[in-house]
């Protein structure tokens, strides 16, 4: 399945809302340095939808605050 994440980083406590449908805005605490944003989006989308951090790809927009996201539910 594929969505959108805003990401929103260097905030204050980590949490993800649920804009629609495939559609999430989710704040970081880490700074988009190194690609430790990234990372941390994996963990906490992982956590969220209860999967495996290697069920999870960011696909586009890795240096944007706009991602596309793709994730699967393994067997």
């Amino acid at each position: 399945m594929r969505i959108q994440v805003k990401v929103i980083t260097r905030s204050s406590s980590e949490k993800i809302e649920k804009i629609n449908e495939g559609q999430y805005k989710v704040w970081l605490t880490k700074a988009p340095v190194k690609g430790e944003a990234n990372g941390a989006l994996i963990k906490l989308l992982a956590n969220y939808f209860n999967i495996p951090k290697s069920a999870i790809e960011i696909i586009g927009g890795k240096t944007s605050s706009e991602k596309l996201v793709e994730y699967f539910y393994p067997v």
